[in-house]
């Protein structure tokens, strides 16, 4: 009975830390998204509305749909180039011997820089008249010549999927690394003994038994990058327009432009439950046994 109280005690100290910056917040935010609060009105929570704030969100405001759509655009081209060039980095660096303890090194780098000091580097670097991309482009390609990326939708769009990708493609290429490097060998040396190419082995034998190592990186890219936000903040800042504006940037912007803590409330657990959703799958896979479907 002694060790058991112990035990609480010692768990209480974090429990009460997790108790107040988590689930208290989150409780909070849950009841505020049916109450209809609007700082430029009152200081304190308004009347309870229902689900009013959900059905707007879902059938009469463009900006979320907009939102919803860039954050839509932006996971599937970010996700899809960071498995690929993870994939693709860590079948080369698999080949490289003495220099992977090396490399493995190097590539944790880009990771530890921090996400809005990334958005703030990337903006300089595609400046429109000193960014050394901008140069670089122009000299490649002589019609980008003093392009100014960060004023184009599309052109923005994709500048903000590079600076997450060149953050996020060194650390995944380490996740697969430790994926390839726990596949026995016996399967792709029995087939390169029955006479298949290296591409075969790759395509036949490889990818398939590491198709559980890239469904969990493709899950915990996608939670991240739904989760987009210092980078817009530092790089683009939504726009031009709206153009770059995720669902986390427009929770942002309606809670603390627009002082409608309501609605921005309500639009963040809409983002949380997609979140939720895809760290319970993500779990699964992650403690699934081999061989269970």
């Amino acid at each position: 009975m002694r060790d058991r109280t112990l035990k609480y005690l010692l768990i209480l100290p974090a429990a009460l830390i997790v108790l107040g910056t988590t689930i208290w917040p989150l409780a909070v935010s849950l009841v505020t998204s049916f109450r209809d609060w609007r700082l430029t009105r009152s200081l304190a929570p308004g009347p309870f509305i229902g689900t009013e704030h959900y059905v707007i969100a879902f059938t009469d405001d463009p900006d979320f749909a907009n939102a919803a759509m860039v954050t839509a655009l932006f996971v599937l081209i970010d996700v899809t180039i960071t498995v690929v060039s993870a994939l693709g980095l860590a079948l080369l660096l698999r080949r490289a011997g003495v220099l992977q303890s090396l490399t493995r090194a190097v590539l944790i780098l880009p990771f530890a820089v921090s996400p809005a000091l990334v958005g703030i580097s990337f903006r300089f670097m595609f400046n429109a008249e000193m960014g050394v991309f901008t140069w670089l482009a122009g000299v490649l390609v002589p019609p980008l010549q003093n392009f100014v990326w960060l004023a184009d939708e599309w052109a923005a769009l994709l500048v903000l999927v590079f600076s997450d990708a060149w953050r996020w493609i060194p650390y995944m290429t380490l996740v697969v690394l430790g994926g390839l490097a726990a596949l026995p060998k016996e399967p792709e040396e029995a087939a390169r003994i029955d006479g298949a190419t290296e591409l075969q082995v790759l395509r036949d034998v490889t990818i398939p038994a590491l198709l559980p190592v890239l469904a969990v990186v493709a899950i915990l890219k996608t939670v991240f990058a739904l989760k987009m936000f210092d980078q817009v903040v530092t790089l683009t800042g939504g726009g031009p327009g709206a153009a770059t504006t995720t669902l986390a940037y427009l929770v942002y912007s309606i809670a603390f432009r627009w002082y409608d803590m309501g609605y921005a409330s309500a639009v963040a657990w809409i983002l949380t439950a997609i979140l939720v959703f895809l760290a319970i799958w993500y779990m699964k896979l992650i403690l699934r046994k081999p061989g269970q479907t």
